[in-house]
């Protein structure tokens, strides 16, 4: 799927600072309560923002791979990421 397949308000909204990241990771680690957490914030909208606290992965790219982690588990798709900031994004 490209870009150009999403729908301009979601690439909007998930760019917009104004949109808080309601799942935080960190010292905890990526366990199945917070893959579950994501899955289910999903089935009540289509965008989750996810904030890897600050020293949680050391570069890009561990947290690209932790971010491609959550969309193989959560069936979602990383449609924006900036820093430790993700939005995931699933079709409704």
């Amino acid at each position: 799927m490209k870009e150009s397949d999403i729908p301009r308000h979601i690439m909007d909204l998930a760019r917009n600072p104004d949109f808080k990241a309601t799942v935080r990771l960190g010292r905890n680690g990526l366990t199945e309560s917070i893959i579950e957490e994501i899955r289910v914030q999903l089935s009540a909208r289509s965008l989750v923002k996810i904030r890897l606290n600050r020293g949680f992965a050391d570069g890009g790219e561990a947290r690209s791979e932790i971010f491609t982690h959550l969309e193989e588990q959560a069936g979602a798709r990383c449609i924006f990421s900036r820093g430790n900031v993700a939005v995931l994004w699933k079709r409704t």
